[in-house]
């Protein structure tokens, strides 16, 4: 099977083509022949580096956690896919490995494909779908009524937490550039804050709930707009952030938490649902060609892509 690998640390020069045999599932894994998948900032970071002290890489690696395609083998022990199957999944691996043409995948990160999608389309799901969820419901809370601030929101992962807050019931601000305003605003977005032209984050009311997916500004910006018992979400970590997760309960109500997403195949139902009702749809910035991978990553780094960079794997 033909694979992408990055054959050591650095950019994605270090990307190169190779032909690999067709990995075997174990008892509780699909084999799943892989029809597309997507880049998430954390596949190029993984590789260049960047995470080395936290998430060392052994090389050769091949990159990716999303993919979407038809199953083609089952374990002796998966009940719940056979092959035919159409799915998408987040695999359950550091550092990825979808993107291949084959992969071996467990049952419980997988979920049946939305019957509304295309495979592309539900291949920009998995990570960034599921940080979404898990930040906004497990770490954040959230419910009808709630003020949600969302940072970074045109990107992979804040176009999804747009829609998913909004078909929760709750009254969503986007921070994002001038070009992504309207985008915003056809995903839900009740208020659109333009970094470009307004330095704070304050709205009309405190913010029950703030998902940062840029982790730049300091907290003291959100602090002042949040509510005295509000849950602020970090997509990555930094030092001041896990410090304040630690010593803030000590001297208040707020909270600071730091986004660890996992692959569930029950929450890709979840996704699921929210797809097929019409409440949640994939952004596609750009699709490019499996063996494109190198240029799709350095359009990642450029950090202006809308959504999410889709790469065509099978026919």
């Amino acid at each position: 099977m033909l694979a992408m690998q990055y054959q050591g640390y650095g950019g994605p020069e270090m990307l190169k083509p190779v032909e690999l045999p067709i990995p075997s599932p174990t008892s509780s894994q699909l084999l799943v022949r892989v029809a597309a998948s997507s880049v998430n900032p954390v596949d190029w970071k993984l590789h260049n580096g960047q995470y080395r002290w936290l998430m060392p890489v052994k090389f050769p690696s091949i990159p990716g956690f999303d993919l979407a395609g038809e199953v083609v083998k089952v374990g002796t022990r998966v009940t719940h896919f056979k092959p035919g199957d159409r799915i998408f999944a987040m695999l359950d691996r550091r550092p990825g490995g979808a993107n291949a043409e084959y992969v071996v995948v467990s049952e419980s990160a997988a979920a049946r494909l939305p019957a509304n999608l295309s495979a592309q389309e539900a291949a920009a799901i998995p990570l960034a779908g599921l940080t979404a969820l898990q930040s906004l419901r497990d770490l954040g809370h959230l419910a009808a009524g709630k003020h949600v601030l969302i940072v970074g929101a045109s990107g992979g992962v804040g176009h999804f937490a747009v829609q998913i807050a909004k078909s929760e019931g709750a009254f969503v601000t986007a921070v994002c550039s001038r070009q992504n305003v309207d985008l915003m605003r056809q995903l839900g977005a009740d208020h659109v804050i333009d970094y470009t032209k307004q330095s704070d984050y304050r709205g009309s009311q405190d913010y029950d709930i703030v998902l940062d997916l840029i982790v730049q500004a300091p907290l003291r910006l959100f602090f002042s707009a949040m509510t005295k018992d509000g849950v602020y979400v970090a997509s990555l970590p930094s030092s001041s952030r896990l410090v304040s997760a630690l010593l803030l309960p000590l001297v208040s109500k707020r909270r600071v938490r730091i986004a660890a997403v996992k692959p569930r195949g029950a929450d890709l139902d979840v996704l699921r649902a929210y797809c097929e009702a019409r409440k949640l749809r994939p952004v596609v910035d750009r699709v490019f060609r499996l063996q494109a991978l190198a240029a799709a990553h350095a359009y990642s780094q450029k950090g202006k892509a809308v959504g999410k960079i889709v790469i065509a794997v099978g026919n």
